[in-house]
């Protein structure tokens, strides 16, 4: 291709303004649904006209589908921690330890993504049959071997995987319920840290061959 053909890179600028756009979308979808949220109001808080929002994303669904792929971005990441090891105990450890990473830092796209879950998944549901469903079947690939080795005890892994999800995004999506039955504000790393041990334990003594 010719020089004067290959595109340029994306301007810092304009890097910068769709992440403040993506940030700001997700916390106000967070809070408010899908429904409860228009452009006109993201526009607003970011301190722009709706037509400058409307260059970036051409509609309020595109906008929303761009925060729930960069959520879901940041989700799947933590997916590969299985494939990486070939000790179960270390794989379990780390990989659920990224998804309690995920819940601590994340707390706003975990929000919007239950949300989206919850109603049905009625405008991502092509997105996580294409994204989820593959790497879901490789890590129960991963337990399978496991067990053929004698690694591990052989349970139903894929209700396995929806155990550790579920555990683990609690600490997002209850964070706050979490926090008031322990008489403070807010979570700490400290309880991140307590979850992690005890989540994993739970795991691996289940997985414990006899």
């Amino acid at each position: 291709m010719p020089a004067s053909k290959i595109p340029a890179a994306p301007r810092a600028a304009r890097l910068r303004k769709v992440e403040n756009i993506l940030l700001e979308a997700e916390g106000q979808f967070a809070r408010c649904g899908f429904e409860g949220v228009s452009l006109d109001s993201i526009a607003t808080a970011l301190g722009v006209s709706r037509q400058n929002l409307l260059y970036y994303y051409a509609s309020k669904e595109e906008l929303y589908r761009a925060v729930l792929n960069n959520v879901l971005k940041s989700w799947l990441e933590s997916m590969d921690e299985l494939a990486r090891q070939d000790d179960p105990q270390t794989a379990i450890r780390n990989y659920v330890l990224a998804k309690l990473r995920f819940s601590q830092e994340r707390p706003l796209g975990s929000a919007v993504f239950t949300r989206e879950v919850i109603g049905g998944a009625v405008h991502f549901s092509d997105i996580l049959a294409k994204s989820v469903i593959p790497r879901l079947r490789a890590d129960v690939r991963t337990f399978d071997r496991w067990a053929r080795q004698g690694k591990i005890a052989r349970v139903d892994f894929t209700h396995l995987m929806f155990v550790i999800w579920s555990t683990t995004q609690a600490y997002a999506d209850l964070a706050t319920q979490f926090a008031l039955f322990m008489g403070k504000p807010k979570l700490e790393d400290r309880d991140f840290t307590a979850a992690h041990e005890l989540i994993s334990s739970m795991v691996l003594k289940t997985l414990q061959p006899q």
